[in-house]
């Protein structure tokens, strides 16, 4: 494996036999080593063979002024992540490389920054939020930097947009929306919801691809009516309740659901509807 570009003592660019660029690190992996050189392959400690040339540029510059120990740091988040949450986007790496390097800086001037978002993340991201202070516990197990738990939520929003594959404004927007039908559907039912039981846990998760679809404006086409009847029928407080959604997403959003969205949010609705207590009145 021979030298196509050095960034630091610690990081090199390499060629693969088909010619993708791939980016190498290990302590000390180019000290006294020129472009041209052979790898001491017994140094090498991370290979980072991204898909997207566009992205191995993206590291590539990164990786040249961020410490080796951030992206080991975050390399290890990353793994932890993976194992806990599946198939995560590659982008990843650069994204949450960058945000935990930067909070890092901050936080050693004295001037880390509130997060607006931390208690809708937590209640309805938990997995993400979970990983979130994990992740704030190896970085200080490793860099001996306390960061503050609205990191957590900064870094679940990074875990959970590497599986939408969206940008980190699209998440927050995301998110923002899931709160305000959660809020409508409370409020319309008068219910009280059980945040650990199934129903919740599968409403939230319909709710995340629902609004990421709305957003991006991926239209669901209605097919079997008959259902649609059915559905209306048999849940008739939940359909109500997805009506009034509709209308809120119209006014606010721009956005016409179609009848077979309404019958999904409906079908969601009623499970919630059935497993939560209803709330008391004053």
């Amino acid at each position: 494996m021979k030298i196509a570009k050095i960034l630091n003592n610690n990081v090199v660019v390499v060629v693969n036999d088909q010619q993708r660029e791939q980016v190498v690190m290990g302590r000390g992996l180019a000290f006294m080593k020129k472009t041209g050189d052979e790898l001491d392959d017994s140094k090498i400690e991370k290979i980072f063979a991204l898909q997207s040339d566009e992205l191995v540029a993206h590291l590539t510059e990164l990786l040249s002024h961020i410490p080796m120990e951030v992206m080991t740091t975050c390399d290890q988040i990353i793994t932890l992540a993976r194992g806990r949450l599946g198939k995560l986007q590659e982008n990843l790496y650069i994204a949450l490389t960058d945000h935990c390097n930067f909070a890092i800086e901050r936080q050693k001037k004295g001037v880390p920054i509130s997060n607006a978002l931390l208690w809708e993340t937590r209640r309805l991201y938990p997995k993400e939020y979970a990983l979130g202070l994990e992740a704030l516990e190896i970085i200080y197990s490793r860099l001996g930097v306390r960061l503050p738990v609205d990191e957590a939520g900064f870094i679940a929003l990074h875990l959970v947009n590497a599986q939408l594959n969206g940008e980190m404004p699209e998440v927050a927007q995301i998110t923002r929306v899931m709160q305000e039908i959660l809020n409508l559907v409370k409020y319309q039912l008068r219910i009280e919801y059980d945040e650990e039981s199934l129903s919740y846990q599968r409403f939230v998760t319909h709710l995340k691809f629902f609004a990421q679809r709305m957003l991006s404006r991926t239209v669901v086409a209605d097919d079997d009516m008959t259902l649609h009847v059915a559905v209306k029928e048999n849940y008739p407080q939940a359909w109500q309740c997805s009506e009034k959604i509709g209308d809120y997403l119209a006014a606010q959003y721009q956005r016409d659901l179609t009848t077979e969205e309404i019958m999904y949010l409906s079908i969601n609705i009623e499970r919630v509807r059935k497993e939560c207590s209803p709330k008391e009145t004053p």
